[in-house]
């Protein structure tokens, strides 16, 4: 693979994976604001229900765009990677707030918010490096061009 074929992938890649995590991101804090400010549920109950939503979309949106050139290891393991990596991040959402909520005593939409999409942004990063190692493995020649190209002098 040419660098610049490989370069252009790894752009594309990057572009789906932001289109798509913009898209749930927007479910996650809509749903989030709608479930905790308007319906009166519970912060950690309003994230988590806000979270599984999201993640449901994101995984249809990164199988079938994002992470669509890459190698698929089959529907079942590659779905209970998905949901293992995702719950994870989630209990870390949850946490951080839980930690605000509960271990601040802050009540405000507006700060619960902000530590919302605090977990959002960290677990974002955590996703798309595990969905690349362990979910969607680039082939193995896929593998070889990229550290080619990442070595390469711009």
């Amino acid at each position: 693979m040419q660098p610049a074929l490989t370069i252009r992938r790894l752009v594309k890649e990057l572009s789906a994976f932001g289109v798509v995590g913009g898209v749930c991101f927007l479910i996650d804090v809509g749903l989030f604001q709608l479930l905790y400010a308007h319906v009166g549920l519970g912060a950690v109950t309003s994230k988590f229900l806000a979270t599984t939503v999201s993640m449901t979309a994101a995984y249809v949106g990164h199988r079938y765009w994002s992470f669509s050139h890459r190698s698929r290891p089959g529907l079942r393991q590659e779905y209970v990677r998905f949901l293992a990596i995702n719950v994870v991040t989630l209990l870390m959402g949850l946490g951080i707030v839980a930690a605000v909520r509960y271990g601040l005593d802050q009540e405000g939409a507006l700060v619960l918010q902000i530590a919302n999409v605090a977990s959002i942004v960290l677990g974002t990063l955590i996703r798309y490096l595990s969905y690349r190692r362990w979910v969607f493995p680039a082939h193995d020649a896929e593998d070889r061009a990229l550290a080619k190209a990442a070595a390469t002098p711009v």
